[in-house]
């Protein structure tokens, strides 16, 4: 995408309808006409060069919606979960937008910007200060990947909190010219414990991103504005002990997952930086705490 294109395509997000295009998209998603769920899907699938090998269900008849087909599970032995006892996994299919240390409480998002660790998970300071001089990796689904996002480590799952927000775009050029693009759009960050060291995953909302779900949380729609919302893990009965490379949650359409760890506790591979591709399971680090 050229400058000038990049820069109308931001400039433009700030006076669209976000979260009415994003309500509309959601709809269409779930349209169940069997005639028109077919086509969607085949579109989608043809568009966005989407490896329908790999999919769990016959394309497009063993899926009842367009957004079934792209919140779908993968075919047995289409993602193996590296078995070492040491390993640091992706969680997702996809790119990496930013990895690496924790600038004292300062993550890097592209090209001289910068946010905070207290502004990305508006909660108390405890749990920011926790990663202050950490690491972190932000990775970066389009629409093409496959979207269900796994646990990179076994952990148990102790807290999740919904920070409503904008659905701004995730994509490059919205993420190389928006300051603070992270901490202003919606995002459900889940705090995990483990005996090493905790680490937290953040499910970032974006423009078409219809909704999040997780096992603990269920679907979240998009709001705009309101409180923080603490959620009760343990309402819906879903164990909180998770596996590594095991199911945490699922996004419509394409978006951003980020993960912190604490100072001392991993240390990424020499290419997991910037522009590389991933696929879930695969090993990307490793545990040293």
């Amino acid at each position: 995408m050229s400058k000038f294109l990049s820069w109308s395509f931001a400039f433009l997000q700030f006076v669209m309808p976000k979260h009415l295009l994003t309500a509309l998209v959601y709809r269409i998603a779930r349209i169940r006409l069997r005639p028109v769920k077919d086509f969607l899907i085949r579109r989608f699938s043809a568009f966005y060069a989407i490896d329908v090998e790999e999919a769990a269900s016959p394309v497009p008849d063993g899926y009842a919606t367009l957004n079934d087909f792209f919140t779908h599970s993968l075919a047995d032995g289409a993602r193996l979960v590296d078995s070492s006892a040491e390993s640091i996994v992706s969680p997702v299919d996809g790119t990496v937008s930013a990895a690496g240390s924790i600038d004292s409480d300062m993550l890097f998002q592209a090209k001289g910007k910068r946010y905070s660790l207290a502004d990305l998970l508006m909660t108390d300071i405890d749990d920011a200060n926790r990663f202050i001089d950490g690491m972190f990796a932000t990775l970066y689904l389009a629409p093409h990947n496959y979207h269900r996002v796994h646990s990179p480590a076994a952990a148990r799952l102790v807290a999740a909190r919904y920070v409503p927000g904008a659905l701004y775009s995730v994509n490059d050029a919205t993420v190389s010219l928006m300051p603070g693009l992270f901490t202003r759009n919606e995002r459900l960050i889940c705090h995990f414990a483990r005996d090493s060291a905790p680490f937290t995953l953040i499910l970032v909302g974006a423009l078409n991103v219809g909704s999040i779900s997780t096992p603990w949380t269920g679907e979240i729609r998009p709001r705009r504005k309101g409180v923080v919302r603490e959620i009760d893990v343990l309402k819906n009965g879903h164990p909180t002990e998770v596996a590594k490379g095991d199911l945490v949650g699922t996004f419509n359409m394409g978006s951003t997952v980020i993960v912190l760890f604490p100072p001392g506790s991993v240390e990424f591979d020499a290419c997991f930086t910037a522009g590389a591709r991933i696929r879930m399971g695969e090993a990307v680090g490793r545990n040293v705490a």
